[in-house]
This record gives structure tokens, sequence and C-alpha cells, in this order.
């Protein structure tokens, strides 16, 4: 018991004992930061900021135990990606993936890699997705798991075809089977480059074993999926409208477009005559009197095909009396003045009446004598814009196509793949570009017919090619779908069990899903899987089953699916599936022409890639464009068990980055520097790694010389940090030489405390895919709670102890521990930087980082009520360093005084006399001297400064709780500056004070 009746809550140095309290954010400590409420005025500096010592003292220099590394603060120029490069060697990364396969474990993880595209040179995109992977992927090597990771990379596909085709002239005079070759090879240039680049950046992987998606096996088993899903129904060809590209010739999925905001249209208003009035208007349309509905259209190039007209049956309409020319119009009541407005005249509304009394009427065709045009009652008719009635093509729109197979209407296209009027839409506009000089033919034949109202231009968002950055359209034709209907409610069942991050993302992915009615996954090109598929000449009837299937998987898997273009069909079909199919010889039919959407290419990577007989991957990465792409493909196939979704990268302004521009950022430049250096300085990989870390990648992510030359500099404050630990770590060994944490000082303690909670908090950082969390808190731990706050008061004891002095090794014990966590914390973000400070550490032998494990912080350095004895310290060491206005604060002493209670018994224990130089206290106040009294002396300078304040204690969560005041006296010190040790501790500025002599003596503090 002490002298107040109770058990003292810290014993004194050698036995301190947990105390339980709540503990706060490692980003913010509780109440104030250690070291953060004020600068530090003048604590005792490293020596290389010190100033010269004078002849007296020079003599005690060699006798201070100063900081030792040969580890470089900085690596400026050259010097940082030649280290990087001579670290990857060194340190084995290219053996690493292949060395944590080989481990016997029995926790596995998988990132399935979603394949980049091989059609150009790597960028920062590229950088963003592979660098958070690997961050992932080493994070989880260093936690034990055996990593299963094999890159890919997506071959086929029009853009690569476009590419190889771009400086070929002649180009559409080349066969099937040059194309694909030009088309290889082009791919095959662009996969070692952007290999080259990923291992530059330090990812690890077996890049010796990648998946290629036009690898025969790769090919092989993608058919085996594809004939899966058409046995089971969920593959089928039908004759539809499908985005169409002319300027590519092909058709495209919804992922493959991009909507132009600024797209300018030529709409036209129209007048379809009425020929049949409907039934329950007759009474209101007279029929001396004609009539019209009143259509509004975007694509006035689509009226040839025109089939019918729409209404919304639960809608109002109007007959109207145009004041100007007497003409009648039927329109949606809701869009009569607004139309009245546009073609600059005035609407007499004659009649109101609902959409459904519109049934049963037609309307004559407004350019083809003689077609009636049906009013049909449709869902998809709004009141936005327009007339309220939808002219309807089946050939050239979604919903017009379901209205048409609901009353079976004709859905023939009267455009070719070019995108060219045929001749079945007449002579006037046979070989006319549908949008271009056909669009203009068909609104003067509008215009002769009598029936163009209005035209004017119209600014809307519409969809383009994303290859060719050219405007698309809809048109009918036969082509391949896999009936998403049949699986989407499966699919978003299977979602919404998956982890999404950032969980926004899944709604946006449910949303696309519930909107994709079908996959159209034929293409008409030649570079890339063929659909396996056999049609009979006459007919067009299609032959595909088991039979035909095994033997082109056969062929493939042997030869590539370049046999498909190369062999004579009686090599791909045999007589036997011919003839089970009921047909009687092989020249009966012809080869399929159409290849597979490569997001079915991608979409059944899983199937090539993925181990164990369940399939499945614990994570996708990738960016939030992949949410109508990769991950809805894959989706569609299989799952994954965690879809972690990032932005796309942007100038430092979040503008797009752009050639024309001048934004656009090389990681090549980033890591190399560009030609001028001054401007382009070489930053190394390092600083690629921390940006894309640092970032909140779940949004759009700049890059730029500002935020690059940041990152640098966040690196360089690091090293300062390990180089101050390695330096003061020199002469040590963890084995023999550790302080057991029950006999260290209570800073100490605190100090392994605030490292566990800081491993804590790291590890669960990387577990959440929060990289960027993981950067503010190792910033944060280095800067407050290690620069500002433990270093700066333990350098006495690190320089002017004796080496061996249980005091020294208590923090070189805390300085190792924090070295060897902090070093692990950032290893999977800054590998290189990781491997090299550990070549530096001096009992550090052998196995890298990497292969020796994640973060081990005992969990008996968690001591959540030691906080109280350290910040209590340390509000009053504020108060009085917050009082000396930056003057030195050892040319002071100090007076503490604390009414009797917790806090003085706290602050006992870390100085058990009433004035000590060199007590725990004492160390923490910064002072020359500190003294602990309980009430006020009786005698106080006159030039004393006294500040009050007040500590609320708070143990046992909250079953002990006590507010104490104190006061801190901070008055100069009587005596002299000791030569050695530079405190106000010394008899004689010409005699060191009493703890160097005793070190001098001992003749242990030379190094």
């Amino acid at each position: 018991p002490n002298h107040l009746g109770r058990p003292r809550i810290l014993p004194a140095p050698g036995g301190a004992q947990a105390l339980a309290r709540p503990v706060g954010s490692a980003e913010q400590l509780p109440r104030r930061p250690p070291g953060a409420a004020c600068p530090l005025p003048r604590p005792v500096a490293p020596a290389e900021a010190r100033p010269q010592p004078s002849r007296e003292d020079s003599r005690y220099r060699d006798t201070v135990l100063l900081p030792r590394s040969r580890f470089p603060a900085q690596l400026p120029g050259r010097l940082q990606p030649e280290t990087e490069l001579k670290t990857q060697e060194k340190c084995g990364f290219s053996e690493l993936y292949s060395w944590q396969r080989q481990r016997k474990t029995k926790q596995e993880f998988c990132l399935h890699d979603g394949p980049p595209y091989a059609n150009g040179d790597p960028h920062v995109g590229h950088a963003l997705n592979k660098i958070l992977k690997d961050i992932t992927n080493r994070f989880h090597v260093m936690r034990g798991y055996k990593v299963h990771y094999v890159p890919g990379w997506d071959c086929h596909g029009l853009p690569i075809e476009l590419k190889a085709l771009s400086e070929v002239k002649g180009a559409e005079n080349l066969s099937p089977m040059e194309i694909r070759q030009r088309a290889r090879a082009f791919a095959e240039g662009a996969i070692e480059k952007q290999k080259s680049a990923f291992i530059r950046w330090g990812i690890m992987a077996d890049w010796a074993n990648c998946y290629l998606t036009f690898d025969p096996k790769y090919e092989a088993n993608q058919l085996r999926v594809f004939y899966k899903m058409y046995d089971k129904g969920l593959i089928y060809r039908d004759y539809k409208p499908v985005f169409w590209s002319p300027s590519t010739k092909t058709a495209l999925a919804e992922a493959e477009l991009e909507y132009n905001e600024q797209h300018v249209s030529r709409s036209v208003y129209m007048k379809f005559p009425l020929l049949k009035s409907p039934p329950k208007l007759t009474s209101v349309i007279d029929g001396s009197s004609p009539a019209s509905v009143l259509v509004w259209t975007t694509q006035p190039w689509t009226v040839p095909a025109n089939q019918a007209v729409c209404y919304m049956p639960d809608s109002a309409y109007s007959i109207v009396k145009c004041t100007t020319t007497g003409q009648r119009f039927i329109l949606a009541a809701d869009r009569v003045e607004s139309t009245a407005a546009v073609l600059d005249t005035q609407f007499e509304v004659v009649s109101t009446c609902k959409g459904a009394d519109l049934a049963d009427g037609s309307c004559a065709h407004p350019t083809i004598p003689g077609r009636v045009s049906p009013l049909l009652p449709a869902n998809h008719v709004t009141m936005t814009k327009g007339t309220g009635l939808v002219h309807t093509a089946p050939a050239h729109g979604m919903e017009d196509y379901s209205v048409a197979s609901h009353h079976q209407l004709p859905t023939d296209c009267l455009v070719d793949e070019s995108g060219y009027f045929t001749e079945a839409a007449g002579p006037e506009l046979k070989n006319k570009n549908v949008l271009e000089e056909g669009n203009e033919a068909v609104i003067k034949m509008l215009q002769a017919a009598g029936s163009l109202l209005k035209e004017e231009k119209y600014v809307h968002s519409y969809p383009y090619d994303w290859r060719t950055k050219k405007p698309i359209i809809i048109r009918a034709s036969k082509q391949w779908f896999v009936n998403t209907a049949d699986v989407k409610a499966a699919a978003q069942d299977v979602l919404k069990k998956v982890k999404v991050i950032p969980t926004s993302a899944v709604n946006r992915m449910l949303e696309m899903l519930d909107r994709r009615t079908f996959w159209c996954i034929s293409r008409q090109r030649c570079w890339g899987v063929p659909i396996p598929a056999f049609y009979q000449k006459s007919t067009g009837e299609c032959l595909i089953n088991s039979e035909t299937i095994t033997d082109v998987i056969k062929i493939v898997e042997q030869q590539g699916t370049d046999a498909w273009w190369a062999l004579p069909i009686e090599q791909l079909l045999s007589k036997e599936a011919v003839a089970k199919a009921g047909g009687r010889d092989v020249s009966d039919y012809v080869k399929g022409q159409d290849v597979l959407d490569i997001w079915f290419d991608s979409g059944t990577s899983w199937a090539h890639v993925l181990e164990g007989a369940d399939q499945r991957a614990d994570t996708y990465l990738e960016g939030k464009d992949q949410l109508g792409g990769w991950f809805q493909s894959s989706l569609l196939t299989m799952c994954g068990l965690t879809l972690v979704v990032h932005g796309f990268t942007v100038g430092e302004k979040g503008e797009k980055m752009s050639k024309s521009v001048g934004n656009v950022v090389d990681p090549d430049v980033v890591i190399n520097g560009g030609e001028d250096h001054t401007k382009d300085p070489p930053y190394g990989a390092d600083v690629l790694r921390w940006w894309v870390a640092e970032s909140n990648v779940f949004a759009e992510v700049m890059i730029g010389p500002v935020v690059l030359s940041a990152a640098r500099d966040d690196i360089n404050k690091l090293r300062n940090t390990l180089r101050f630990m390695l330096g003061n770590v020199e002469g040590f060994n963890p084995e023999t030489d550790s302080i057991p944490p029950a006999e260290m000082y209570i800073v100490d303690q605190y100090m392994l405390h605030l490292l566990h909670e800081y491993g804590s908090k790291v590890t669960e950082a990387y577990k959440q895919y929060d990289y960027s969390k993981v950067v503010r808190l190792l910033q944060a731990f280095c800067s407050r709670s290690l620069s500002n706050f433990y270093f700066s008061m333990i350098k006495d004891r690190l320089y002017c102890e004796e080496a061996k002095d249980p005091k020294r090794r208590s923090c070189q014990t805390v300085l190792a521990e924090a070295l060897d966590i902090i070093i692990r914390s950032f290893a999977p973000i800054l590998p290189h930087l990781a491997e090299e400070v550990f070549q530096y550490i001096p009992y550090k032998k052998g196995k890298g980082v990497f292969r020796t494990g994640w973060i081990n912080a005992s969990s008996a350095w968690k001591k959540p009520g030691i906080e109280e004895a350290i910040e209590g310290a340390c509000a009053m060491r504020d108060s009085f360093l917050g009082s000396l206005s930056g003057k030195n604060a050892l040319e002071y002493e100090v007076i503490i005084v604390i009414e009797p209670g917790l806090l003085f018994e706290l602050m006992e224990a870390l100085q058990a006399e009433e004035t000590s130089s060199v007590s725990q206290l004492n160390e923490i106040m910064m002072a020359s001297q500190t003294t602990l009294l309980s009430e006020l002396p009786k005698e106080i300078p006159s030039d004393a400064n006294i500040i009050k304040g007040t500590f609320l204690i708070n143990l046992e969560g909250g079953d002990i709780c006590e507010q104490s005041s104190y006061k801190v006296i901070a008055q100069p010190i009587a005596k002299a500056k000791c030569p050695r040790c530079r405190r106000y501790t010394a008899e004689s500025s010409s005699t060191p004070c009493p703890r160097c002599l005793q070190v001098l003596a001992a003749g242990k503090g030379s190094t």
C-alpha cells in the first residue's frame, strides 16, 4: 500500500502491470497525441544537427553512442531505380511466387486476374490495377497463405485486329488467316511489353506460366463452357435488333459502347394520316376532316422500316386543331403546348380521350404508299419528350422488336452491315449511308410526301463504338445470344451474397443485370474464337451437338482455333455427326463465320485458370468499367466471393487523360525519368506503388507531377524514420540483449502497447482492401508516435548511457520491435524499400521480409491502462514546453505539483524520488531536472512560470474515474551544462555530470 492506503496503480520500473481502459484510434490517440500538442522547443538533437562542440567538450565526442548506419536517407537521381533493380535480383523477387506455392499450408487465397487487353503499351491504368492486386497478394503471402495468382491477357477482338491492320495497305484484301497471323503477332508484342513493365513494378507472379486467351487449351475450355450453356438452353441463335457498328461491321454488346453526350441528331416532327379511325373516336373525328397522328423521332432514317405507331394506354391524348392550317392531329395531352411551341403554331383542343381509346386505329405510312401502320399499345412510350406517340421500326429498336413480336409484325431490315440502305429500301435510298446521305434522303421523302412538319437539330446522348469512336445503329440480324433473363435472377441472388467493395458498386451491378435481357455474344470478325456451328446451305439451319463440339474441341486443343479457318470442313465435321442430325452429306454444310465476343473469352477464364472442383476465386479486383464487362460475364458463368471495384486514373485536376491535353503519365517515365530529369525525374517503382496505395482507389485516382513528387517526399520521410531506428540498433542483438517488457521503462512499455494497436489496425485495413488507411496509419505512427514523441525523448538514453545499460537496452528493444513491425506493415506496398532496409538490419541474416511472416506483436504488449501514466505526464510536459516560447527546455528545471490521488500515484511510478535528472518522468518532461511534489513549495522564485491544468483519469472501463488538477512550475536551472550530454546537470561546465562521470569511469561509453 502507498501513503494514501491504496494499492499502487503502477509499480516502479521493473514490474509495471497492465491496466484496463478502452483504447482510442491509432489515427487519433485519446485526448492529445503525444508530441502533437505543440512544437518541441529544441530537444536533444541528433548529432548531425548539433552545433560543433567547443574545445572543452570535443574530448567527449567519441564517448557518445551516436547512430550508425550505411542505409541512405535518400536515393537521388538514377540511384532509386538502380537500387530497386539490384534489390529485385538480390532478394529473389522472381522466385517469391514459386517459393510460396511450395509451402505446406492449408490456407489458400486465390485472386483471379482479370486479363488486361493486349493492344498497346503499359499505362497508369495497368499500374493502378496490377499494384492493387500485388499489395493484396503480398499481404496474404506474409500472413502465411498459399496465394494462387495467374496473370493473363485478353488477346482476341477487334481493337487488336484494327491496330494490327492499321499500317497494312490493302488490309481489306487479306484472308482470314493472314489477318489472324498479324493480329496474333501484334498481341504477342504487346504482351511482352506489358509483362516487362509488370515485372519492373515488382508484381509477384510466375511470369513463365501466364494464361493467354489464344492458347489452344484455353480456347478448348472456352468452347466447353459455350456448349454446356448451349446444351442447357442458355445460348441460342435468333434474328433480332442488336447494337451494330457500321464502322467495324460487327454486332456489339452494351459493354462495348460509350455515350457521346454532345451527339447531334436531325430530329423530325411528322404526321401519319389516319386511314382507319379508332372505333371509340369515330364520333369525335369527322371523316370529312382528315386527321393525323403526330410523331417525333431523332432517327429519320428508320422511317422506311416503320411498321406501327405506339401509344401509352393509360395516358391522356388530345385531338387538336391547328389554328393556322385547320389540320387535325392526335398527340399526348401533356405534350400539346410544348409541341405547338416547337411547331410555332397554336393548337385548339377539340377533345381528350384515354390512350386505350386509340385501339384498332391505323395510319398510312408517311413515305411508302399503300403500307399501313397500325396504332398499338406499348408500355415503353414516355411523356417526357416528343409527342407521346412513338414511331416503331422493329428492325431498329429493342422495344420496337418486342411490340412486333407480340403483334406478329414484320421485322425486315433494310440496312446492310456497312450501314447502307439495301436494294429492298428502294431506288431512292439504295447504297446510301443511313447516318449521312441516307438520313437526308428520307427527310426529303417526308417533305415530298407532305408528311414533314418540322426538322431541327437535337443534342443528346448517343451510343458510339468504343473502339472507333463512331456512332452505332440498332440493326436486326441473325446473332447468337445468352439468355440472361433465365439466369439473371440466380445471378442477382448470388451477387447479393458476394462481398463487394465499395458496397455502392453492388447496386450499380444489380441495376445493369436487371436491364440486361439478353447478351449478344457473336461478332462478325475473324480474330477470335469461332462459334463452332455449321449451317445447312439451303435452309440455313444450324448444326451443333455433342458430337460436333467434341470433334471441334479435340482439334482446337491440339492446333488452336486457326484450324477452323485452315482446315476443310470435312476435317472439322464428321459424317457420323451429320447423319445423327438427319443430314445427308458434309458438303451440304458450311462453317459459321462468327466469333465469340471477347467478354465471353475473358468471362470464361475461370474454367481454364482456377483450380479445384468448385472453381471459385476468393477475390476479383478490377476497374469500375468491369461492372458491365468482365465482372458480369464472369458472374453469368460462375462467381467469385469478393469483388473489389476501383476507379479510373485521371489528371491532377480530375480531368480525363489525353495526349492532346498533355497530361498522360507514362509509368516508365515515372520509374526511369524522362529525357529531361529536371522536368521528369526518375522516381522508381515504389513511388508508383505508394501513389496507388495512398489514393482513394474507389473513386477516380489523380496522378501528375505534384502527386508523384509528394509521394517521393513521403517515402523519404519514411526512410529517415527507418534510418534513425537502424542507426540506434547497431551493436544490439535481440536474442541476447532484449529487455523483458515487465522490466522496461514505462514509456517503452507504452510504445509496445501502441505498436500492438498499430499492428492490429493495419492488419484490419489490409483485410478490408483499404490501403489508403494503411498509409495514413503508417504516416501517423511514424510521425507522431515515433519521431515527434518517442525518438525526441529517448535520444539522451540512447546516446549517453553506457552501451549495455538496461535503460538503453530497454529502448533499443522497442526500436528493434518497431523497426520490424513498421517494415512488415508497409512491405506489401513498398516491397523494394522493405527488402532494401531489411538488408541493413545488423542482426537480420538470410531470409527476406516476405519469407519471414507478417507483423508479430505480442498480445502481452497490450496494456491499455498504461496510457494514463504516459498521457498524464505528456499533458504536463506539453504545458511546460508550451510556456517556453521556443527556448531550450534543457535550460530549465520543472516542479510538478499534484494534489494527492491517482494522478500523483501514476507520476510516482515514473519518479520514485522527489527530485531527479535521470528519472522516467524527467525523460518525458525533457527538462534537465524534475521535482514531483504534492503541494506547492514555500518559496517560488519570482521568475518562475506557473501553469495550471487538469487531467481526467479513466480506468477499468470507467469504474475508476478521477479528475486531478496539477501545476507545472518552470524555472531556469542553476546548474552548469554538462560538456558530454549537454544537459544542465553538472556542477561545472568543465566537468561532466554525475551520470556521465559514472559512464566514463566504467570505460564503456566509447564506441
